[in-house]
């Protein structure tokens, strides 16, 4: 009332030095219309979001070919064809770079957008058309792009340069609190774009290449790395609650097996009561020969995964917590044997088996076994 008084007060004024003075109704109307204008610039884009299916089946997207029109078409037309109801999606891959323009202006001023989905609005309202519910994929510690522009924020070697892992990428140091705002930063940008979830992954410390040449800038050791996660999870959770979207984590999938944190920090414990879905990736060609007896476990897909989750099911009853909350990552890829639609079928059946209803698949060409889904 007090912004509307002063407009119409100013307009008073300005008529007492008009050639005639009278005031019109036409100028009352320009008034109206100057408020209401002020009004809407003020008014933020009301974002809209997707519910949660109650059994989430999705496939990995990488942000290059959401860039990509007629191919993440055929892929919207195979997910409407199919069981399949969700989308993971790159916003921050293992390059760093973020995968369209944001409307933060440190970001934008930091360089980090490289604008690989051009119409990320667009589509994501294209996929809410067909309901498909939008997950936003971001790596969060393994970014080669911010520790090469801000090696202070990076994990280092003991020479002083960037630390590289096996594969030669480099890291951020999982007790920065300044990649943990970063983070913060990017997460809200893909919630402003649209997307119905946040997904972390790379939410670790590293777990191979050079590890005995490692130099931690911001972590001293006084606390574990398990506890360093921790807060992250704590401080993210806490930042994140008014976006009122669900979030949610990938973990390695022996993190279901496991208790100790494997020397990289994580815990399947520590992230149930930060996250609403847990993701480990019980990809059953990345369990060390010898799993459970297997001399091979990429070819019993059915038996490690049902072992592995059926062990996380517990963990989670036993935290009281609700072993709905876990999706496993599973693999439509060849890796230590050949995972044709009856090997993709298996891993399908281990997860309902366990008792969960839910799961995504991955397959980094983006090129999905159609036979495999129903």
């Amino acid at each position: 009332m007090n912004f509307i008084y002063l407009c119409v007060v100013l307009s008073g004024i300005a008529l007492f030095f008009t050639a005639d003075g009278l005031f019109t109704a036409d100028s009352f109307e320009y008034s109206k219309e100057s408020v209401g204008l002020l009004t809407s610039q003020k008014e933020e884009r009301k974002v809209k979001h997707l519910k949660t299916p109650e059994a989430v089946k999705g496939i990995y997207i990488t942000s290059w070919v959401a860039g990509i029109p007629e191919w993440r078409g055929e892929l919207i037309k195979f997910i409407d064809a199919t069981e399949l109801n969700a989308v993971v999606i790159d916003v921050k891959d293992y390059t760093g770079r973020i995968a369209f323009k944001t409307e933060d202006a440190e970001l934008t001023a930091l360089g980090s957008p490289e604008n690989r989905i051009s119409d990320i609005k667009e589509f994501i309202e294209e996929l809410h058309r067909h309901n498909i519910y939008a997950i936003a994929r971001i790596s969060v510690f393994q970014d080669v792009y911010l520790s090469g522009l801000m090696p202070n924020l990076a994990i280092k070697n003991k020479q002083g340069g960037l630390w590289k892992d096996r594969k030669g990428l480099t890291w951020l140091d999982p007790a920065s609190q300044e990649v943990w705002d970063y983070t913060i930063k990017v997460a809200k940008s893909a919630e402003k774009a649209g997307f119905d979830e946040l997904n972390f992954d790379y939410v670790r410390f590293p777990s191979d290449g050079n590890m005995a040449n490692i130099k931690y800038e911001h972590w001293d050791g006084e606390i574990s790395q398990a506890e360093v996660l921790k807060s992250f999870f704590s401080y993210l959770r806490e930042r994140l609650n008014e976006l009122e979207v669900p979030l949610s984590a990938d973990l390695f999938g022996l993190t279901t097996i496991r208790t100790d944190d494997m020397n990289i920090g994580q815990i399947l414990e520590n992230t149930i009561p930060y996250f609403d879905y847990i993701s480990p990736m019980v990809y059953p060609s990345h369990y060390p020969q010898g799993f459970n007896g297997y001399k091979n476990p990429a070819s019993h897909p059915y038996e490690v995964i049902l072992d592995s989750l059926t062990s996380a099911r517990n963990r989670l009853l036993n935290a009281t917590s609700s072993p709905l909350k876990l999706r496993p990552w599973l693999q439509d890829f060849d890796l230590g044997a050949d995972y044709n639609a009856k090997m993709i079928r298996l891993e399908k059946q281990a997860v309902y088996d366990a008792g969960l209803n839910s799961w995504l698949m991955w397959d980094a060409t983006n090129k999905y076994t159609r036979e495999a889904y129903d």
